[in-house]
């Protein structure tokens, strides 16, 4: 295939992929939404208000970044293991395989719908909290950086997960016991300077605790790990990862359920 082709496939998929969650876009955009809204109200408003500053900032200000990055996560991850799962239960996955399609296109538009689906997010989600807080940039290169790196990693992530699910249920399973645990310990309502040292340790084996504080560094311009530690980690992630999928599907492990 010539690079005309090649963009052709890639944007063939990759417009399957963002009409898909824009046409229920009740059910893919609105929840994120209303779920961030209550938790401003609650932990920002309710119980901020009696916490006082984090870190020189309001708690309201400080919770921000986690919030957003949680809403970029979930749904980056959501959107690419429920499409993928789909297309293996109905076989279309299999009619993409056996064209001349190199396996990186196909890998790249399906995981390219879960970015967009986590930066548009992200951009809502972000102005839901103007409505709650002051929201600035100290660094709005970085916020964008790490906001795009977080959602291509767990759309990869989410890509894995669809390939090695074998049911429906199987899809629940890392959001629910892996993702959940993992953001609320990530730093999103405290700061690790509030931890004991043995437990200020032990998060530092949390990778989702660098995704946001490099989020929040280039939001607030401070953070408790360097930015650029923050970044390797990420860009590590991705590339293991992204590693793991290209064997996959190289060997057609994973794509028939």
């Amino acid at each position: 295939m010539d690079s005309s082709q090649l963009f052709t496939a890639y944007m063939t998929i990759v417009r399957k992929e963002v009409s898909r969650f824009l046409r229920v876009w009740k059910q893919t955009i609105v929840p994120p939404v209303i779920t961030t809204t209550l938790y401003y109200v609650i932990f920002g408003q309710f119980i901020g208000s009696r916490i006082g500053e984090v870190g020189g900032f309001s708690y309201m200000e400080f919770i921000v970044p986690g919030l957003v990055m949680m809403s970029v996560i979930m749904n980056s991850f959501s959107h690419v293991v429920s499409s993928f799962y789909m297309a293996k239960f109905q076989k279309t996955i299999e009619e993409i395989l056996v064209s001349p399609t190199p396996y990186w296109v196909i890998i790249f538009g399906f995981i390219t719908g879960g970015v967009i689906r986590g930066m548009v997010t992200w951009g809502i989600v972000l102005a839901v909290a103007l409505f709650f807080t002051h929201v600035s940039f100290a660094h709005i290169g970085l916020t964008l950086l790490f906001a795009f790196l977080t959602s291509l990693l767990f759309a990869l992530v989410g890509l894995l997960n669809g390939l090695i699910a074998d049911s429906f249920d199987s899809t629940s399973v890392v959001p629910n016991f892996v993702l959940t645990p993992l953001t609320y310990l990530g730093w999103v309502f405290y700061s690790i300077s509030m931890l004991p040292p043995i437990w200020q340790t032990i998060s530092h084996a949390n990778p989702i605790l660098y995704m946001i504080d490099g989020f929040r560094y280039g939001m607030h311009g401070t953070s408790d790990i360097a930015p650029w530690i923050s970044f390797v980690v990420l860009v590590g992630f991705c590339t293991v990862f992204f590693s793991i999928i290209w064997y996959m599907f190289s060997k057609w492990k994973g794509i028939r359920t």
